[in-house]
């Protein structure tokens, strides 16, 4: 198991927040977005509704 489970793999904004985090036992990719005090956090969906899934084996 990897030290660190979640890893952040992009991020915008400073106020209104919005990042892309990896699962690195998984691969699924979630958005998370912040404005404010209120946050979620959910999958990252493809055209298809099929949870947006990373290639583990390259360096993320």
């Amino acid at each position: 198991m990897n030290e660190e489970r979640f890893k952040k793999t992009y991020t915008q904004g400073k106020l209104n927040v919005t990042e892309i985090w990896v699962d690195q036992e998984t691969g699924i990719q979630y958005l998370f977005h912040m404005a404010g005090y209120a946050g979620g956090m959910t999958p990252l969906l493809d055209a298809d509704g099929k949870p947006c899934i990373a290639d583990l084996t390259k360096e993320i």
